[in-house]
């Protein structure tokens, strides 16, 4: 079965960390461009890292920059994202996606889902 099934959600204080984990099943991450992004009630989807998972080649938002790290581990074919000194405005469901294709076009697939797999999502609440 194909699947992208994502862990490591939960509930932490402002400045806290939480690692989420992105495993896939049914299928190699090795040809994808694989990535994060969340979305709160009401908001749009947001793309928070992605990475290219031939090479390592990451880019983030702005808004996480040199708080979020993306990483792969290729032998498990898994994806993490490490967030360190969370804010309350991180609180979201988080999903990781992939995409056959370039960064960018994951990237613009935040807007459009037109995403290859998606996973159901963990969720992140920060407190302040």
């Amino acid at each position: 079965q194909v699947q992208l099934v994502e862990s490591g959600g939960g509930s932490v204080q402002s400045g806290g960390s939480l690692r989420l984990s992105c495993e896939a099943s049914g299928f190699t991450l090795g040809k994808y461009v694989i990535g994060w992004y969340r979305q709160s009630s009401g908001d749009e989807r947001e793309g928070v890292a992605s990475i290219k998972f031939s090479d390592g080649f990451t880019r983030y938002s702005d808004s996480v920059k040199g708080r979020f790290t993306i990483s792969r581990d290729s032998a498990k074919n898994v994806v993490y994202l490490q967030m360190n000194t969370l804010k309350p405005e991180d609180t979201g469901d988080y999903f990781c996606a992939t995409r056959e294709s370039t960064v960018d076009s994951w990237w613009e697939a935040v807007q459009t889902h037109f995403f290859d797999h998606w996973g159901v999502g963990t969720q992140v609440t920060v407190s302040s």
